[in-house]
Formats: structure tokens, sequence, C-alpha cells
């Protein structure tokens, strides 16, 4: 596995920097194309069991329960933000025990049984870990994933032209000098971090949209 580069936030600081900021994540409009090609890729259509880690605002949730997922489908989404799980409890809430948002203590560890899950959602979260927590995150994935199940996995990724490349050139410098800068988040390569024996790699895509490239990515749990 490739070590994620950067400087990552401790899981205090994290939780505190988007307890104070969380509010504004629904604005980042660099992640919306990216995030319909993960929509439009994941096969959502066909889920009965949906747990994302890192569910931010709940803006994907929201947007899979209102219309992508068929009525049935449950949800479970946790955040170690409280700011978060607040915001993303009252966009949920419409959709009543369909939905479940819980506040974890910064570890990925997820309120869900082994094997209970067709879809495993981690959208611009795993750019903000630390190497350890990558390996542990994949490994719950793994865990909750019934075999043939899903990771819909997106991040920031590095830069495809010179655009893209110049701006991950220069968040990578600032995230260097002081992650806080940039909230934690660092260019990192998402595919060569799924194990070829516990991952069928279904799609890789980056994505650029102003300036800044996104990867998507869509594994399946082998047996």
């Amino acid at each position: 596995m490739t070590a994620p580069g950067g400087r990552c936030l401790s899981h205090a600081a994290s939780r505190g920097f988007y307890d104070r900021l969380g509010a504004w994540q629904d604005v980042q409009w660099y992640e919306n194309r990216a995030l319909g090609r993960l929509v439009a890729a994941g096969d959502f259509g066909a889920a009965r069991a949906v747990c994302e880690l890192g569910c931010g605002t709940g803006r994907l949730a929201a947007r899979l329960l209102g219309g992508v997922l068929p009525p049935g489908a449950v949800y479970v989404a946790v955040d170690p933000s409280r700011t978060m799980a607040r915001l993303a409890g009252g966009k949920l809430a419409a959709f009543g025990g369909r939905a479940l948002v819980a506040r974890t203590d910064g570890t990925v560890a997820l309120p869900v049984a082994d094997g209970a899950a067709d879809r495993f959602v981690c959208a611009y979260v795993l750019d903000l870990l630390s190497e350890a927590d990558v390996r542990a995150a994949l490994a719950e994935a793994r865990r909750v994933l019934a075999p043939g199940g899903l990771a819909c996995l997106c991040a920031l990724t590095h830069g495809t032209g010179p655009l893209s490349r110049g701006v991950t050139a220069v968040w990578g410098r600032l995230n260097r000098i002081r992650p806080v800068w940039t909230g934690g988040c660092r260019p990192l390569a998402l595919a060569p971090l799924l194990d070829p024996a516990a991952w069928e790699v279904r799609l890789r895509e980056v994505i650029v949209a102003w300036g800044v490239p996104s990867e998507v990515v869509i594994a399946a749990r082998r047996p």
C-alpha cells in the first residue's frame, strides 16, 4: 500500500476545524462533478443498505435517499464533527427510520454489522486521514460490505495537466507548511491503496473541476 503524502491533522484538531467551518462545506463547488460521477457509477439503484464514513453535512446522503436509492433502502452516516452530525441529522430527518446519523470519536469504526451493507461511501475523507487511519478505513469497508458490495470512494488527487498539477502543488505545499490551512486534506492516489487481493477496481477516473483534480474509484469487495 502506498503511504499518503503530506501532513494530516490529529483527530481532535480535525474535529475542531470542521466544528467551526463545517457549515461551509456545501459550497465546495469543485466536488460536484466528481460526486455526480460517483453517484452515476455506484449502481445505487440496486443498493439496499448504504453506510457512509465522514458524511459531512449530509448532502450526498440526502441526494441518494431523495431519489437514487430504492424506496426501502437504509442509510447509516457517521461523522466525528458535532457541527457536521447536527447538519446531517437535519437534512436526513425527513427520511425517518431509513437514515441513521451517528457521531464518532474520530476513529473509522462504523455501527454496522459484518457484511450488512452493499455500498460503502467515503467522499473527500480519505485525503484527510493518516496512513494508519486509511488502512483502518479500508479494512472497515471490507468488514461491513457483503461480498460483491461496492466501495464508492472520492478524494482530492494529483493533477493531470498543467493547471491541475499547479493547483495540487500549491495545495500540497500549504498542507506541508501548516495542514490546518487545507483542513488537513492533501492530494492522494486512491487506486494504489486498494489491495488487489481484497478489491476489484471497476472504475477509476480523475475529474478536474476549476483546476482541482478529484479521483473517483468504484471497487467491489472480493469474497
